[in-house]
């Protein structure tokens, strides 16, 4: 994969830009804000050390859909998703030699970038990005049309929303997201809408599921990185068999009936991002800690008291 230099920090990202791709920038500023609170100390200094101090990941976590529209970024567009050539929504499926592609997938990614952040011969810069694309790939793997080929991940399935035509890829980016969080991104919305999520794995719905987010999480490039993300990727897609994919939604209203029921998969899709995004940056963390070493039997998530 290609080098870069990374882009000058985004600092107003979270405030300006338009939600477009990926899980739009609420659900990515989400997911960074749901891993931080789970950040042990050591993984709150390792990841203060490569962005610099003061930036947050929520406000670079959506830098990698900007970069992916420059020219020097180009590159990185197929890094976003794997495309499953599975049929929904009788059989879906994920088969990395079959799906990935010759350019590369979000799974190679993770496993590429995860080699590149642990790699003390690149510069500075260079370990930068690759975390500021780790933590925008760890949330594309957790939303289910970014792990499906059919109708170029929903993106080709119009449908409306308010009564307004969108397709149904941007409506489970953005759409769904902003009206689940009961608003469009905001830092206050943001600040709500995680500290909620947060409640809920905490001490809520999805207590006692959190424990299975985390049962891969290996954060070593030479045996487990990459099998880790196709589970990943193998439990997003799973979605679109189970209700994303289901029905004909072709030219159907979706602020109704179908949100409804997407609710509860969407939430926690978000949910899982942050909290298996603040596993993984523990383990890195750890494993720089204990000098390079990637490959660790127990990755333990720790919530940090603000």
């Amino acid at each position: 994969m290609h080098t870069l230099t990374p882009l000058p920090i985004l600092l107003s990202l979270l405030l300006s830009t338009p939600s477009a791709l990926a899980w739009g920038v609420l659900g990515h500023a989400t997911i960074a804000t749901i891993a931080q609170n789970y950040l042990t100390p050591t993984a709150q200094t390792y990841v203060s050390s490569i962005l610099g101090q003061g930036i947050t990941m929520a406000s670079i976590a959506s830098w990698a859909d900007q970069y992916r529209e420059t020219r020097a970024g180009r590159f990185s567009e197929p890094f976003h998703f794997i495309d499953a050539h599975d049929s929904p929504p009788t059989n879906c499926s994920i088969s990395l030699s079959r799906d990935c592609g010759t350019k590369g997938c979000v799974v190679s990614a993770i496993s590429n970038y995860t080699s590149r952040i642990q790699d003390p011969s690149l510069p500075s810069t260079e370990r930068t990005a690759a975390l500021k694309f780790l933590i925008h790939f760890l949330g594309d793997i957790t939303q289910p049309l970014h792990d499906e080929a059919f109708e170029v991940g929903g993106n080709d399935i119009s449908v409306t929303w308010d009564g307004e035509e969108t397709n149904l890829h941007a409506c489970w980016d953005t759409k769904m997201v902003e009206k689940l969080a009961g608003g469009e991104n905001s830092s206050s919305v943001l600040e709500a809408f995680a500290g909620g999520l947060i409640g809920e794995i905490d001490n809520g719905t999805y207590s006692s599921e959190k424990d299975s987010w985390i049962s891969c999480v290996d954060v070593s490039p030479a045996s487990g990185v990459k099998g880790c993300a196709v589970e990943w990727a193998t439990d997003a897609n799973a979605l679109n068999c189970v209700y994303v994919l289901v029905g004909d939604e072709s030219g159907v209203e979706l602020d109704g009936a179908y949100y409804e029921g997407a609710r509860e998969y969407l939430g926690e899709q978000i949910a899982k991002g942050g909290y298996r995004l603040g596993a993984f940056l523990n383990g890195l963390a750890a494993a720089a800690a204990e000098g390079g070493k990637g490959e660790l039997e127990k990755v333990v998530v720790q919530e940090v008291s603000e």
